[in-house]
């Protein structure tokens, strides 16, 4: 192999290594988004001591019967009259019109976000098919250990909002929650009154939990990355 082309290779191993750092951020929030939409999150938030009762009446009960259908929609193929035919006992809609509309919403940016991670993954085993074909596994770790590196400083920046929004100032994740919103939504689609079904099943407490838990499971799996890798190729390099 002549010097340019071994040049080139390094060159190429060291973008592609790169690529995988900034994929290992999208697999971990999305692995994190993917369990906090399965039954668990809500079945363990909704019996903590702290959540918030429901002013307009929901029981706990109340809110177990009705979350999973909202958080089934979000992941399920149905449209959204999944939603628009459920009832309360009366007769009345669970849902109005403006809240139907918001959650075809979410749907589309959810099914948009897990769509990423479906990408990332696959683009990461394809990587690394490649980098055991092509004999450079040492750069493609580099690159997941990097990728964990960013991950936790990305993560340890959502808990902190997160946390100090529920600990000390809530207008800091408020703040957040709005940006939040601003980006992936249009006007004001996504305020609703305190009395509507959505704030009822999920307030705000909900949101800053959701996002501390996101924060703690990325974290996770960007400190097994950085550090648990890095333990294993020292071990394998000293072999």
């Amino acid at each position: 192999m002549t010097e340019s082309t071994e040049a080139m290779k390094l060159t190429l191993t060291t973008t592609l290594s790169y690529l995988v750092s900034l994929l290992v951020p999208l697999a971990l929030i999305g692995t994190a988004l993917r369990i906090l939409l399965s039954p668990i999150f809500f079945n363990i938030e909704y019996r903590m001591p702290y959540f918030p009762a429901d002013d307009y009446g929901f029981t706990q009960q109340d809110r177990l019967h009705w979350a999973p259908f909202a958080v089934e929609y979000l992941v399920n193929s149905a449209e959204i009259s999944y939603l628009g035919d459920l009832k309360f006992e009366d007769g009345s809609p669970l849902y109005n019109e403006r809240e139907l509309s918001h959650m075809a919403d979410v749907k589309n940016v959810v099914r948009g976000a897990l769509n990423v991670w479906y990408i990332s993954l696959a683009i990461l085993a394809l990587l690394a098919m490649l980098a055991w074909r092509g004999d450079w596994t040492n750069e493609y770790i580099n690159g997941l250990r990097r990728g964990g590196m960013w991950m936790i400083g990305l993560a340890v920046t959502l808990g902190l909002i997160a946390g100090v929004g529920i600990a000390v100032n809530p207008d800091v994740f408020e703040k957040f929650f709005v940006l939040f919103h601003s980006i992936f939504f249009k006007g004001d689609s996504w305020l609703f009154l305190f009395s509507d079904t959505l704030i009822r099943l999920f307030p705000i407490r909900f949101w800053q939990d959701a996002v501390l838990w996101a924060a703690i499971l990325s974290l996770g799996g960007g400190a097994g990355l950085a550090f648990g890798l890095k333990r294993a190729n020292t071990i394998e390099q000293s072999v």
